[in-house]
């Protein structure tokens, strides 16, 4: 089978509608638009959201909270989920990702001190927690900023 003879499943694909071609056609005259209006003319119809005239449904709900455009976002790990790899490990962000630990992140990795580390490894990340820090450290391993 080459490219040239591939072709969409039977049934699949509908036949384009050709409007304007005769009344003959179904679709003729107006082609499909009605008589006149704005919804007739080109280029004619409202913007997304637009509701007659009526407030629009964007500007009748509250806004709600702060966001920060300026905020860091970044995946979150604990040193507990980090006993899971083996001694003299180096575990880093794209080591996470490829375990499925973490999810995708804008601004990098950041570990957090909750439970218990036991095994000696190296840990490269954005940003450490102190206490993570102080417990990936008395297990003998090495906290690396990058």
């Amino acid at each position: 089978m080459k490219l040239h003879e591939l072709s969409p499943a039977p049934g699949s694909t509908a036949k384009a509608w050709r409007k304007g071609r005769g009344t003959g056609s179904g679709n003729g005259k107006t082609a499909g638009k009605g008589h006149k209006g704005q919804n007739a003319r080109s280029g004619g119809g409202v913007r997304p959201g637009f509701e007659g005239g009526q407030l629009p449904l964007y500007r009748r709900l509250p806004k709600r909270g702060f966001n920060n455009n300026f905020a860091k976002e970044y995946s979150i790990i604990n040193i507990a989920a980090l006993d899971s790899f083996e001694n003299g490990a180096v575990v880093d962000y794209d080591k996470l990702l490829e375990c499925g630990m973490i999810g995708k992140s804008k601004d990098g990795l950041k570990i957090l001190g909750n439970g218990e580390i036991g095994k000696k490894i190296t840990v490269r990340a954005k940003v450490f927690s102190a206490s993570a820090k102080e417990k990936i450290e008395a297990a003998g391993g090495a906290c690396e900023v990058i």
